[in-house]
């Protein structure tokens, strides 16, 4: 007979779930047993939860389709749980098999007995369920599988118990086709049109899957058409763009710079998003950023199509046969030099070829990165969509799994290097093709900006060594090739170059260590708190300048 846990591994590829990210003990050794039973099934290893976690949040972006995690008890899905976060932000599918003891043994609260439940809600706040049988199992996971993958897209949890797993009588049981997502209400395409046509400045807000092709096309001619500006939310679950597609600016991470791209518009029409806040708190800011004098109007929810929304609209706009802008090709060139963070924007820019994925996790860093590769061939990029940092390489793992035949770049800060290092391992083991960046400032850079911008009292001795990795500073070359991955650690641009064609032209991972400065040293970052401050108050050719120069 067929136990649970075939059953369940049947269920998931039939329903279109291929891979699986796993990191199991003792409670799912019938799970990891059933995998031999199915070919279609592959099974990715982890050394650490956070790294399964996000590679399926990285797979599942680029792949368009959920895959499936396995972890062990409470405790493994707590180890995951950051970039579940992040995942559950970015509104992508992802179904998360957690293990559990045996039904049975649960009253005598065992070592890792814990309530898993209650965890699971933090990041499956619409799914999470304890399947109670071997005959509900698979019917258990039908519906979580549905509810992953529908609009928007979410992480749904199914508790699996081992005695549930390694039960008799498993029925498999496949999800069914999820039905086409609906297009905007008549009445709030009426609402947007009336904003456009009203005369004043209007901007359309674009996130989730407005920021891909068939969506920008369509924003595009809306913008042609009737003199619109695109803007993409802060951090996208991933974005289409590079020569041949429409340019949209991103809202600005600094609240005061977003507050300023927003402050000349008398309508927001949201697609796909919802309206910007700020990331943090601040003494005496704005959490809202939307100016009051500015009219938020929804054209599309997350539940439903933005392309065939967007689509709704152009043609009651009249917009349809609208030619859209595009973003003409154009390399930034090679760096010359010692190296610095620019040059290292500048030189991904330059080198990536065509269809590459950029994830980026670089934070401070990668400042001047969109506008490096603008012009760059058509490529995707992911970025950091709920801020619990350590995203990056895990999703880079994800993403080279879901398009083996792409080169993915993941640029790292050093600070959320060590937080799922054994990415590394795991893309040697796979032998994937990505090409890790890391930015050595030996800084928390992006701390020290906020403990300034926070209005915190002067900062100690003790207190700045809290935001100080500078000793002993990491050599990421020796940890890669430590962990089965080519790594170098470059200084110069020449360098970086040669080892950035070197990884183009010799499959499998690579991990280049970019040695750099701070891109805001201690200077900057007196002068940046002052400046933001002193915005309002400047001429706005000016302050568009300076937006410009801190966050291109």
């Amino acid at each position: 007979m067929t136990n649970g846990a075939q059953a369940l591994m049947k269920t998931l590829v039939d329903s279109g779930i291929e891979v699986c990210f796993t990191n199991p003990g003792t409670s799912e050794m019938h799970f990891v047993a059933a995998l031999d039973s199915e070919p279609k099934m592959r099974a990715v290893l982890a050394l650490f939860e956070g790294v399964a976690t996000g590679a399926a949040d990285g797979y599942a972006r680029m792949a368009d389709k959920p895959a499936a995690t396995l972890l062990h008890l409470g405790c493994g899905l707590g180890n995951g749980l950051a970039n579940l976060h992040n995942a559950r932000k970015g509104k992508v599918p992802v179904v998360n098999i957690v293990g559990d003891h045996a039904t049975y043994h649960v009253k005598y609260d065992a070592q890792l007995q814990s309530d898993i439940e209650t965890v699971a809600r933090n990041i499956s706040p619409n799914f999470v369920r304890t399947s109670q049988s071997t005959e509900a199992l698979c019917q258990d996971a039908a519906e979580a599988i549905t509810a992953a993958r529908g609009l928007p897209g979410q992480v749904a949890t199914l508790i699996l118990p081992a005695d549930v797993s390694w039960g008799e009588g498993g029925k498999p049981c496949a999800a069914p086709t999820q039905p086409q997502a609906p297009a905007a209400e008549d009445n709030a395409v009426k609402a947007a049109a009336e904003a456009i046509g009203s005369g004043k400045k209007t901007a359309l807000l674009l996130g989730g899957r407005a920021l891909r092709e068939p969506a920008l096309l369509e924003a595009a001619r809306i913008a042609a058409h009737k003199g619109v500006t695109l803007f993409a939310e802060t951090f996208p679950t991933r974005i289409e763009r590079g020569a041949g597609l429409p340019p949209v600016e991103r809202i600005a991470y600094l609240a005061e710079l977003a507050t300023l791209q927003l402050s000349e518009f008398d309508h927001l029409i949201l697609v796909d998003t919802k309206a910007p806040v700020s990331f943090f708190a601040y003494p005496g800011k704005q959490s809202y950023l939307v100016p009051d004098n500015c009219t938020a109007h929804t054209l599309s929810t997350p539940e439903q199509d933005a392309t065939a929304s967007l689509k709704k609209l152009a043609d009651t706009l009249g917009a349809s046969s609208a030619q859209p802008k595009l973003q003409a090709p154009g390399r930034p060139g090679l760096p010359k030099g010692k190296l610095t963070a620019e040059k290292v924007c500048r030189a991904v820019g330059e080198l990536m070829p065509e269809n590459s994925i950029i994830v980026d996790e670089s934070i401070t860093s990668g400042l001047m990165l969109n506008a490096m590769t603008a012009g760059s061939p058509r490529h995707d990029m992911i970025t950091l969509t709920g801020g619990a940092i350590g995203q990056g390489m895990p999703n880079a793992v994800g993403a080279a799994i879901a398009c083996p035949d792409r080169h993915v770049y993941a640029l790292i800060g050093d600070g959320t290097a060590m937080y799922t290092n054994q990415a590394l391992w795991t893309m040697a083991r796979e032998n994937l093709n990505v090409t890790t960046i890391i930015f050595n400032n030996a800084s928390y850079s992006i701390l020290n900006v906020e403990l300034e911008r926070v209005g915190a009292e002067e900062a100690g001795a003790k207190a700045k060594s809290q935001l100080d990795i500078s000793g002993p500073v990491t050599n990421y070359a020796l940890l890669a090739q430590s962990m089965g991955v080519h790594g170098t650690r470059v200084t110069t641009a020449e360098e970086l170059i040669k080892a950035m064609e070197y990884a183009k032209h010799n499959p499998g991972p690579h991990l280049i260590e970019a040695v750099v400065p701070e891109s805001l040293n201690g200077v900057k970052r007196k002068v940046l708190p002052w400046l933001l401050k002193s915005l309002p108050s400047l001429p706005r050719p000016l302050t568009k300048a300076l937006k410009k120069k801190i966050a291109p």
